[in-house]
């Protein structure tokens, strides 16, 4: 099983369609006896918050988020959780608008925090 996600702070690796997740959005990760959630941001999204569980590398999980707009909207993903060569995790998903029509795949991975 890949590392927990607790405290992770993970970023899309391409842009989604417009007015959606995109690289510039942020998520922050929050992991605890096998339940996950994580508050993100950034781009499109003015808020957003997704609540699931976590089996091994499984996460299934749903979301919901307010754009710039007003407008909201909400879904389910199931993702799989990878730990790359260079130690960052990767989450691969596959996603399912609720809220609307749509669906697809997306990749997030870790973005690694500088201190000085």
């Amino acid at each position: 099983m890949a590392r927990s996600l607790d405290g992770l702070v993970l970023a899309p690796v391409a842009d989604q369609a417009p007015g959606q997740v995109g690289t510039r959005t942020r998520f922050t990760y929050h992991e605890r006896d096998g339940r996950i959630w994580a508050d993100y941001a950034g781009g499109d999204v003015v808020r957003g918050h997704l609540v699931g569980s976590r089996e091994g590398d499984r996460l299934d999980f749903r979301y919901v988020q307010l754009k710039h707009d007003g407008t909201t909207s909400s879904g389910h993903c199931v993702s799989l959780v990878v730990e790359l060569a260079d130690g960052r995790v990767r989450l691969e998903e596959n996603w399912q608008w609720e809220s609307q029509e749509g669906s697809g795949t997306s990749v997030v991975e870790e973005i690694v925090q500088h201190t000085r």
